[in-house]
């Protein structure tokens, strides 16, 4: 199946691309080449500004249930570190503009760790997040020992690692690994709702907040509240930071152009 067919790609709304993750008969597993698909997409909407936010929801019933596993076991042992497959998830990564997953039902393996790449997680009330790898003889090898552990604390990852068994909707969002739960099959809407949110402010405060948030994670505070004055002092400077001011002193609707 070429890249077209499984991987969708919507602009739902202005300023928001959708990418459904299109293998619903495969639980939407993770194969390089979907995985390429998104990083490629990524790689697109990073440089296009008419686009201000993405979301990645799913197609059918799972959001994705990790890596493809035939694949895996074709490929040997080295399948799991291959190069290029590390280069697609730095994509993803490094995305640098608002980033949403929506989820409903599993998102297990490659699945939890493709959400948590995500800067708001939406989910449905049907879904489960886990990191079974330890039942098939592996361990997480995409992020999920480093990111699973920042997003709900020591105790809960290395339970959700070392047994392999998920949790619910409800114990993510208690944890912190997602911030909304709404009722199942809405998770898109609502991520949309937020997207259109994010999509109506300006697109350069908001990249710039993005990548102070996730420095936070890996420096210290002196450190990111300087990052913060310096990226604060850019956005100061810049064309919608006037069109704001203005329009909150005039009572109107800013108009946000990414300049």
């Amino acid at each position: 199946m070429s890249a077209d067919h499984i991987l969708l790609v919507d602009e739902a709304a202005p300023g928001i691309r959708v990418l459904t993750l299109n293998r619903p008969d495969k639980c939407n597993a993770l194969s390089t080449a979907l995985l390429a698909a998104v990083a490629a997409r990524c790689r697109a909407a990073a440089v296009d500004t008419s686009v201000r936010c993405v979301v990645i929801a799913a197609a059918g019933p799972a959001f994705c249930a990790g890596a493809d596993i035939a694949e895996m076991r074709d490929g040997g042992p080295h399948a799991v570190g291959e190069p290029e497959r590390q280069r697609q998830w730095a994509v993803i990564e490094q995305f640098p503009k608002p980033l949403i997953a929506a989820v409903e039902g599993p998102a297990f393996g490659g699945g939890n760790e493709l959400a948590m790449l995500a800067d708001i997680v939406v989910t449905g009330a049907n879904a489960r997040f886990g990191q079974p790898e330890v039942g098939i003889g592996g361990m997480p090898g995409d992020g999920g020992t480093q990111r699973l552990v920042r997003a709900v604390g020591k105790s809960l990852a290395m339970q959700m690692i070392l047994t392999g068994k998920p949790i619910d909707a409800g114990t993510a969002l208690h944890s912190g690994l997602v911030s909304e739960c709404v009722q199942a099959g809405s998770a898109l809407a609502r991520a949309m709702e937020i997207a259109g949110e994010i999509a109506a402010g300006a697109p350069l405060a908001a990249m710039a907040a993005k990548q102070c948030v996730l420095r936070a994670f890996d420096c210290g505070l002196s450190c990111g509240l300087a990052l913060e004055q310096r990226a604060m002092l850019n956005v100061a400077h810049s064309k919608d930071r006037a069109e704001g001011l203005a329009a909150f002193l005039e009572r109107c609707t800013p108009r946000f152009i990414g300049q």
